[in-house]
């Protein structure tokens, strides 16, 4: 992270790079939302038990989503795996890499050097899982009988490979014997150089699904900033169970809305967002959009005139002390100065959710310096004639957020992480 702090090029250049994967991530989802896709996952019976993992930004490695070590195979070995609430399928880079495998942080996995790891075959139940998992149809090798699967996404990103199972090791006393996950031949997009992507979304194949039975259908986590440097690392964590809701007693919870068209994502009710606890004068049915609240999705989308307004209010309090400079990349609404000092006069954002759940965003995930000097709403209007809302992962930072899918509602804790 050092490097990125001390070259404002490099930052500047990765950032637009993470926005260019953003808005491809947001039509991807505005499309699935035009289209019946999923089938409802399964429920689970809530178990006692937790497993908490350390959490860090994925900015080291090119990308702006989080990531966590995970454990697979036996003997174990961990690899780098970004955590995405808007996938159903957990996968990551496998020797001989027919096709393509990027660059990434570890050695890449070795399916023959596991004495656990099999192939799923074609007329398994996991194999005929996978259209809802992953969009696509699986396929089969006639070669072996092994089920084939495409996890496809909006930027054009993807990864092919064969249907596994193996075992899952969370931390050195919790595993999961029979993990089904993908172990990907042909892998290219947008990961930067890590290792994978695990899967949390509300789908029987996802990660949480899997352990659902073990440890309860809910999870937690926290989000550190993103930046850090070798003296102040930024950790937060990934809680999965039942008893990660009890991680803190100040959990705000609005309900999960159900979508028949995605059913594996989580959609919760925006009611209203205020300025220095200003209400935006906007008429309430603006509001009334699909919102998606994604760990995958980095920066917030808003509905153009609920966007609009939250822009003008900003505006009309930071540029009596700052000027404004052009935008950059989707930002629009950006100032001459830096970070540190905007923050120290820059408004509360508060984002409203059905229920009284809500976001209050500080200045560390509410504005980004893109370059130096030049500090920016992180924030965007949706580019769609068919508008949908996002909450993003910087909007999400140093906030306890809690899944309880087991009961279908969403909380919100300040405080869990630096």
């Amino acid at each position: 992270m050092t490097s990125l702090k001390s070259s404002p090029n490099s930052t500047s250049l990765l950032f637009a790079y993470m926005f260019a994967k953003d808005e491809e991530r947001v039509k991807y989802f505005q499309s699935r939302l035009a289209n019946k896709s999923d089938a409802n996952a399964s429920s689970k019976k809530v178990g006692p038990k937790l497993a908490s993992i350390p959490l860090k930004s994925g900015l080291s490695m090119g990308s702006g989503n989080y990531y966590v070590k995970m454990g697979l195979g036996s003997p174990t070995k961990y690899y780098t795996m970004i955590v995405d609430t808007g996938s159903s399928f957990s996968w990551l880079q496998c020797q001989p890499c027919t096709i393509y495998c990027h660059i990434q942080e570890d050695p890449v996995f070795n399916p023959s050097s596991s004495k656990t790891y099999k192939t799923i075959p074609c007329s398994s139940s996991q194999c005929s899982s996978l259209k809802s998992a992953t969009l696509n149809e699986p396929t089969c090798s006639k070669q072996s009988n092994a089920c084939v699967y495409k996890a496809s996404y909006g930027d054009s990103s993807f990864s092919l490979g064969y249907l596994s199972q193996d075992v899952l090791t969370l931390t050195p006393s919790q595993t999961l014997s029979s993990f089904v996950y993908g172990c990907g031949q042909d892998n290219q997009g947008l990961f930067g150089r890590t290792d994978g992507i695990i899967g949390l979304a509300n789908n029987e194949l996802s990660m949480l699904s899997q352990l659902s039975g073990k440890y309860g259908n809910a999870f937690s986590y926290c989000l550190p900033t993103s930046f850090s440097t070798p003296n102040s690392p930024k950790e937060g964590f990934l809680s999965i169970g039942a008893s990660s809701l009890t991680l803190s007693s100040s959990y705000k919870f609005t309900p999960l809305l159900k979508n028949p068209n995605n059913p594996s994502l989580y959609f919760i009710d925006l009611e209203s967002i205020t300025v220095a606890g200003r209400p935006l004068g906007v008429a309430a049915s603006s509001y009334k959009v699909p919102t998606i609240i994604d760990s995958g999705t980095v920066i917030t989308r808003l509905p153009t005139p609920v966007y609009t307004a939250l822009k003008n209010a900003y505006v009309t309090i930071l540029s009596k002390k700052y000027q404004q400079a052009p935008g950059i990349s989707l930002l629009d609404t950006c100032f001459k100065g830096s970070l540190a000092g905007i923050s120290e006069v820059a408004p509360d954002i508060r984002i409203i959710f059905k229920g009284g759940a809500d976001l209050q965003l500080k200045g560390h995930n509410s504005l980004v310096e893109l370059e130096m000097g030049i500090t920016c709403l992180a924030m965007a209007g949706s580019s769609l004639s068919n508008s949908i809302a996002i909450i993003g992962n910087y909007q999400q930072q140093t906030v306890k957020v809690a899944y309880d899918v087991a009961n279908s509602r969403v909380g919100f804790a300040p405080g869990g992480c630096q």
